[in-house]
């Protein structure tokens, strides 16, 4: 006799939700070793070996996409419709400001010493501000 979890997806749904745990940190992971390799773990100047972190991460990338997709295709209307909200918005953020910081750059009205890094944080605190708000909405 199925149980509820089963004739439902959970099980699924969980291996999905995990799966794609384990591709973000495979992938943060892979980022810090690209990153950080160079003069850490290896000698800069062996850019292969650099070129080949590079690339493991576009690999690992790839393979986080697709889970990702295969999680937003576990989630029900609602989820997909939150998600989408907030992943429009974000992607306006980020746009938005992408080219707003790289002509401000090009101008000269800040410094090119400026970490592009502060643009995924801002978009990440986008997405789950309008993610919560979305749900506070639909509440």
């Amino acid at each position: 006799m199925d149980t509820y979890a089963e004739h439902t997806g959970r099980p699924r749904f969980a291996a999905r939700t995990a799966r794609l745990g384990i591709f973000t940190l495979l992938w943060l992971a892979t980022i810090a070793l690209a990153k950080l390799g160079p003069g850490v773990l290896w000698n800069r100047n062996l850019p292969v070996v650099s070129l080949a972190a590079i690339a493991l991460n576009v690999v690992v990338g790839v393979l986080w996409i697709i889970a990702f997709i295969r999680y937003v295709r576990g989630l029900d209307e609602l989820q997909r419709k939150l998600m989408l909200d907030a992943l429009a918005v974000t992607l306006g953020v980020g746009w938005v400001g992408g080219f707003a910081y790289a002509t401000a750059a090009a101008v000269g009205l800040i410094s090119s010493r400026v970490e592009l890094v502060v643009l995924p944080v801002l978009m990440a605190a986008v997405y789950l501000v309008a993610l919560a708000v979305g749900k506070l909405r639909y509440r």
